[in-house]
């Protein structure tokens, strides 16, 4: 497999996590700012639309092991960019039942695309270095998305609500662009060896295997502790540090540094194993919140330099338990079925973040542009994950002889 094909089948992660940022980042306080929305009544929506989402993940996965896998990421697209658009131009009368369904429509398409995706990689790659690879290319691309999402809104206007409803007409042409590239240049990969269970059973294949298991183990403390300050990134930026006019070039340097480190954990996990790479990467992390935790109102180039720290770590969280994932899957022989799982419980640590932080800063005090409550929302932006990064750590080197493909 050469250089090329490797960056053509990355090319469509851009889009997909181009939409991925306003979703999990910007919503909450677009709807909270456009719409007026309680924070209850936000968080219970996210909570609700991301649990359906999450729970339909295994299903997706079961399928992508039965259909072929560009097949269904072709289809899945249309949703997925219809949904988008509407997500962010809401009515302002109807903005509740608008997001709910809105974001139902764009997770169904996000999600099929996703799981199938990532499947099809596992699929083209035929070593774990390739795939490896292959989930570096893909994240890779993922972040340059991510950071085109971040910093578009304050480009194309003035007012950043603004600039989030017309970021949502750039999705449609970049995705239609990303998907020639990467359709016309990558095949079909290995044939998919259709396994013969049905659902329940399938999955039960999959979390027999206890390697996999202990990977999702330690899989959903590190995922929790990312994805509580991603639901919180915002609010802490505006109301803790008042930099809100700098939330995108914060977001930007966070991600450019994520990508820009990718080579870096791939090298190094040549070199001493995936495993003790992305341990290292924890260590790094845990030191970026602690000091995160003595921040305060225009702190903002030793917030820029947290950024970069922990921006540097999310390169490892992004492509390495996934490439290892990706070994498990297809020694099973179910690479889908093992996806549909794996993006299950990525989803769930999203939900529970959205769904569980905000309604307890709003019983612990906090009002998003006010004055109270700030030491709430820094102890949960903060000081809260560090707790579950700490039990990633410990449960990575517990069973790291047995993660080692």
């Amino acid at each position: 497999m050469t250089a090329g094909h490797s960056l053509a089948y990355g090319v469509l992660g851009l889009p997909l996590a181009f939409a991925a940022l306003p979703i999990y980042v910007h919503v909450p306080r677009f709807y909270a700012d456009f719409a007026g929305l309680e924070l209850a009544l936000l968080g219970a929506i996210l909570l609700g639309t991301r649990l359906l989402d999450a729970g339909i993940d295994p299903w997706l996965g079961w399928l992508a092991d039965r259909v072929p896998r560009p097949t269904m990421v072709a289809l899945a697209l249309v949703p997925f960019a219809a949904g988008f658009v509407a997500l962010l131009n809401p009515p302002v009368d109807l903005a509740a039942p608008w997001l709910a369904c809105s974001l139902a429509l764009t997770y169904l398409g996000f999600s099929a695309a996703s799981v199938a995706y990532q499947a099809w990689g596992a699929d083209v790659g035929t070593t774990s270095a390739q795939r490896t690879r292959l989930t570096a290319a893909r994240e890779g691309f993922g972040l340059a998305g991510v950071v085109l999402a971040a910093a578009l809104p304050a480009l194309l206007a003035s007012e950043l609500g603004e600039g989030i409803r017309r970021l949502s007409w750039v999705l449609p042409p970049l995705l239609l662009i990303a998907a020639v590239t990467t359709f016309s240049r990558v095949g079909a990969g290995q044939p998919v060896h259709t396994p013969r269970q049905p659902l329940l059973p399938s999955l039960r294949l999959v979390l027999d295997d206890r390697a996999f298991r202990r990977l999702l183990g330690v899989f959903i403390a590190n995922g929790i502790a990312a994805a509580v300050p991603a639901t919180l990134f915002l609010f802490f930026v505006a109301d803790v540090l008042q930099l809100e006019r700098e939330s995108g070039t914060l977001l930007a340097l966070y991600f450019v540094a994520g990508a820009a480190s990718l080579p870096l954990w791939v090298k190094l996990s040549a070199r001493c194993g995936r495993v003790h790479a992305w341990l290292a990467a924890m260590l790094l992390s845990l030191v970026a919140f602690a000091g995160a935790s003595l921040l305060g109102a225009g702190d903002l180039w030793p917030f820029a330099a947290i950024c970069v720290a922990s921006g540097l770590a999310l390169g490892a969280d992004l492509a390495l338990p996934a490439a290892i994932a990706a070994d498990l899957g297809e020694r099973q022989g179910q690479a889908g079925a093992c996806f549909g799982v794996w993006n299950f419980i990525a989803k769930l640590n999203l939900a529970l973040a959205a769904g569980l932080a905000l309604p307890l800063l709003a019983l612990l005090g906090y009002v998003p542009g006010g004055g109270d409550g700030l030491s709430s929302l820094s102890f949960a932006y903060s000081l809260l994950p560090l707790a579950f990064k700490a039990l990633a750590g410990v449960l990575l080197w517990r069973w790291r002889h047995s993660l080692e493909i």
